[in-house]
């Protein structure tokens, strides 16, 4: 196996195609951030891809309702390369020329840039390919509906994308990191992410009295601290297993318990097999932290996504195509993050990696992911571009 990592002189081979593209993709970016879809409902986004891949002699391949994948080049499949579609249930408060036309929905989490990477990765690659076979295919993957759990990757699987497929690549927006570098890191990159949902119900009656009632409230307040106290003494610390509360909800006056109350947050884990673990133990925790108090109890555990663990390998051809096509110190290290991503289901049976693309303005304003005023540094488009389709040929070499 190739050792890229020591392949580190800054030889651009993606720029050159790049650079007269440019231009138009910043404008196709820019629509689709003015027009934003929710997941499982991105129909126009899924036209204008087709529409403009068609257009430049491609032939795409519509998945069920929405999404679509691509392949380019000739001959074995070497990478496909994933970016997902949708947009968010928020109301755009960036005052940008081109903000969203879809009052509530708005491109909060950069998967317009996802997108359009994603396009001119396709044109940029079919353009050499026409003037010198490239000896391999690239498949590219726009997935509907990343934010939705247990995520649109599910669905593009069952249809059959993943087919002849031996790695998956893919990016995502990070307003942490400057523009003009990209952050990796090798393992857990990103947490899975599930959901809890809890019910009591039992006597109510006077606060004065609570030994004839089942003290639901109590109770409540037991689960939510010793059920996370717990899981940490049941589980490898190390896989940093967190459950978190983000709803708890009982009762309507000082003076009375109530007979029903609810609660509700979320399990993270950065190891997969502990989070197979701790899924197993969730119902029993709950159901033991909750007995002295007599209440019954209805659980509903919905699990959301594995964690993205990065493998080593292409986690290197990401590096290495980064510092070849931005130089030398383009590549940072990139923290882990507790938020959940449905790439994580591609890679349950693949090798792949998924990098952090840097959208941060140096000495501008400091963004967030799911805000209402996240802004990109449109820069950002061609670096993407530059770096995955450096990686995709790297693939071809390899095969």
């Amino acid at each position: 196996m190739r050792n890229f990592t020591t392949e580190t002189e800054p030889t651009p081979v993606v720029k050159p195609w790049l650079d007269d593209l440019l231009p138009e993709l910043i404008e196709f970016r820019r629509d689709l951030h003015a027009h934003p879809e929710l997941s499982f409902k991105e129909f126009r986004t899924t036209d204008k891809l087709v529409e403009r891949l068609e257009a430049a002699g491609l032939e795409p391949r519509r998945l069920e309702g929405s999404g679509l994948t691509v392949d380019v080049g000739a001959g074995p499949i070497a990478t496909a390369l994933r970016g997902d579609i949708d947009a968010l249930p928020i109301i755009e408060e960036t005052g940008l020329p081109f903000a969203s036309k879809n009052h509530g929905v708005t491109h909060a989490c950069g998967h317009d840039v996802h997108t359009t990477s994603m396009l001119g990765i396709a044109l940029v690659l079919h353009a050499m390919h026409q003037e010198s076979p490239l000896g391999g295919t690239v498949r590219i993957i726009f997935q509907p509906a990343e934010e939705t759990m247990p995520g649109g990757a599910l669905s593009c699987i069952e249809q059959g994308v993943l087919q002849g497929v031996p790695r998956i690549l893919a990016l995502h927006c990070d307003p942490r990191i400057n523009v003009g570098k990209i952050g990796t890191r090798i393992g857990a990159i990103t947490s899975a992410s599930d959901t809890i949902k809890i019910e009591l119900t039992g006597r109510g009656g006077h606060t004065s009295r609570p030994h004839l009632t089942e003290d639901l409230v109590f109770a409540l307040a037991q689960i939510a601290v010793n059920v996370p106290a717990v899981l940490s003494r049941r589980v490898d610390v190390r896989s940093g297993v967190s459950v978190v509360w983000g709803q708890i909800a009982a009762g309507s006056a000082p003076n009375a318990i109530p007979a029903n109350g609810y609660m509700a947050g979320t399990m993270r884990c950065l190891d997969r097999d502990a989070w197979h673990s701790a899924g197993e133990l969730l119902d029993d925790v709950v159901q033991q932290v909750a007995a002295p108090y007599g209440v019954d109890v209805h659980l509903e555990h919905t699990r959301g996504v594995p964690p993205v663990v990065n493998s080593e390998h292409e986690t290197a051809l990401i590096e290495a195509a980064a510092r070849a096509e931005l130089g030398e110190h383009a590549v940072v290290l990139t923290p882990q993050s507790m938020g959940g991503e449905d790439f994580a289901w591609f890679l349950a049976d693949l090798p792949g990696a998924m990098m952090r693309l840097g959208t941060h303005t140096p000495g501008g304003e400091e963004y967030d992911l799911h805000r209402g005023d996240f802004i990109v540094d449109e820069r950002a488009l061609g670096f993407a571009i530059q770096v995955l389709a450096a990686a995709a040929l790297r693939t071809i070499r390899d095969l």
